[in-house]
């Protein structure tokens, strides 16, 4: 980042934490947490914070003006020492991280682009762990913020909510959403019921809730004789889902989407030609037994398709890992200069992040835009931009300055 835009950047967070700060922003039992902060220039973490309570963090955060700020979803007796033996782990808020970054979305093909940071070899869509052509595991990315992007991972975040409420049993009240200030969402689990859950008990939950492993067949769908029946709608947990997973695909997908599918030609057709029936049979048991013509094998197929649009897409790393350190809520985030925001359950459906988000309500400024794809914030959609200056509202030159596609203009 250019020396005048990274200063006008940390100007402005500074700016935000001075007047925005909020005790609201303290988890609960700080005191029992480390927090830590990345640095915008050096690109370092400070780790293995402390703070006796709001103002000792704000202080820190004017200090400093880091790029983004985390705090530990564990509890520790000592959260301040070094030494991750000497902190004396006291337990862990489940915590699950749902980002479009690890989910393969149709514009990521469109927006998104990584190159090897050894070889060069680049390409568009998910980042790969490693360089196809090297192996080499320094992946540079550029990723950018779509309507798109937003929707799929508030569907996850809504199908995630489901499983913890319906399957886990947990009440609406004892979840915590945010919205990332990115890409996605954070969804926070503080009770006390979960915090001695151990790396192993919380893949038990990532699996579950991401179907990883799951034979359909523990769930009800079994052969019988030549056919083959399984759960409907109303049945609970896994079973209903795998049956809403299984009308979706018979009521909506395309011939070519069943033929991706690996249906032989004769199941495809009869799919196609029983849509109407399947369709007006939605919620019956003979939901299995509405399309003649498909075999065995195929419906295996359609079922394994079920569970895989009915999972929740989390960063399964994120969720098993017991000293994880998550983005700190009000805080912005380094990537977009948008704020981590908390959300309401009821309210999710409806919650617009490129506007709730927003940190920065006054002011302009004028910037160079190397190359930006359409983009929104607030209300305005902005159009693509390449090689030009403009003078863009302060959250609009801020996106694009944090994103790398812009930088102040001299």
């Amino acid at each position: 980042m250019p020396h005048q835009t990274l200063k006008f950047v940390q100007e402005k967070f500074l700016e935000y934490y001075n007047d925005a700060f909020q005790q609201s922003w303290m988890p609960n039992s700080f005191e029992n947490r480390e927090f830590a902060a990345l640095l915008f220039k050096e690109k370092m973490m400070v780790r293995h914070k402390s703070f006796k309570g709001p103002y000792a963090l704000k202080k820190f955060l004017c200090e400093l003006i880091p790029s983004d700020v985390y705090y530990s979803s564990a509890y520790y007796e000592n959260p301040a020492s070094s030494d991750m033996g000497e902190k004396t782990w006291l337990g862990a808020d489940l915590v699950f991280d749902i980002d479009a970054d690890h989910i393969p979305t149709p514009c990521g093909k469109i927006h998104d682009r990584w190159a090897c940071g050894n070889c060069g070899f680049s390409g568009m869509g998910v980042t790969p762990d490693i360089c196809p052509s090297c192996g080499g595991r320094k992946i540079d990315v550029k990723t950018w913020i779509c309507e798109e992007c937003l929707q799929t991972t508030k569907r996850e975040t809504l199908k995630l909510m489901k499983f913890l409420t319906d399957d886990f049993g947990f009440s609406a009240a004892e979840i915590k959403i945010f919205f990332s200030g990115h890409r996605g969402y954070h969804v926070h689990l503080e009770s006390k019921t979960v915090r001695s859950l151990d790396a192993l008990a919380r893949k038990e939950i990532v699996d579950y809730v991401a179907g990883i492993g799951l034979n359909e067949s523990l769930f009800g769908v079994k052969e019988i004789g030549k056919a083959i029946s399984g759960p409907n709608l109303k049945d609970v947990g896994w079973s209903g889902r795998i049956a809403e997973g299984v009308y979706e695909v018979l009521a909506n997908y395309s011939l070519m989407e069943l033929e991706d599918l690996g249906l032989k030609k004769r199941a495809v057709e009869a799919v196609d030609n029983n849509k109407d029936t399947i369709i007006k049979n939605r919620g019956a048991r003979s939901l299995w037994n509405n399309a003649k013509g498909i075999g065995t094998e195929s419906w295996k197929r359609i079922a394994r398709r079920g569970i895989e649009l009915q999972s929740a897409k989390i960063d399964t790393v994120v969720t098993t890992d017991i000293h994880r350190l998550i983005r700190l809520n009000g805080t912005l985030h380094g990537k977009t200069g948008l704020k981590k925001t908390e959300v309401s359950s009821a309210r999710l459906e409806d919650f617009d992040p490129l506007r709730k988000a927003v940190a920065f309500e006054k002011g302009t400024t004028e910037v160079f835009v190397h190359q930006s794809p359409e983009f929104r914030i607030g209300d305005t959609v902005y159009g693509a931009l390449t090689e030009q200056k403009v003078e863009l509202p302060v959250a609009a030159a801020l996106f694009l300055l944090c994103k790398g596609a812009a930088e102040v203009a001299m």
